[in-house]
């Protein structure tokens, strides 16, 4: 599944998280792969010193990984209200997300519309 943004998302994104740089950086790469979240997170995963395999669906991969964390509570009621940046710092408080991939993330779930993102997870319980 191709997550494109349109340049009208990037820029509500990036006023949104104008207070935080390292989501701009993540903006920024986003803006220079025409919006493709998936070239986007290979990108930014190289820049970070992770090594993405190149496969289709690497971003898809990543949220999934995710997905038990930002269907918490919490973090699913800051999705819903469009508090993306209470979202992302969350995930890289964890210390295991960079904010650069965390924005993503967090992107990519809200696209995908975060009922959606989570309803798997919720069918395994």
């Amino acid at each position: 599944m191709d997550t494109i943004l349109t340049p009208t998302e990037i820029s509500d994104f990036r006023a949104e998280l104008s207070d935080y740089p390292q989501a701009l950086v993540a903006l920024d790469v986003i803006e220079d792969c025409e919006g493709d979240l998936e070239d986007a997170a290979i990108a930014l995963a190289i820049q970070v010193g992770q090594q993405p395999t190149t496969s289709e669906g690497w971003i898809t991969s990543l949220a999934k990984r995710w997905r038990p964390r930002l269907c918490q509570a919490e973090l699913r009621a800051d999705l819903v209200d469009n508090r993306l940046a209470t979202t992302i710092t969350q995930l890289v408080e964890t210390k295991a997300l960079p904010w650069e991939l965390a924005t993503l993330v967090s992107i990519y779930a809200a696209k995908a519309g975060i009922d959606d993102f989570c309803k798997p997870l919720e069918e395994k319980l």
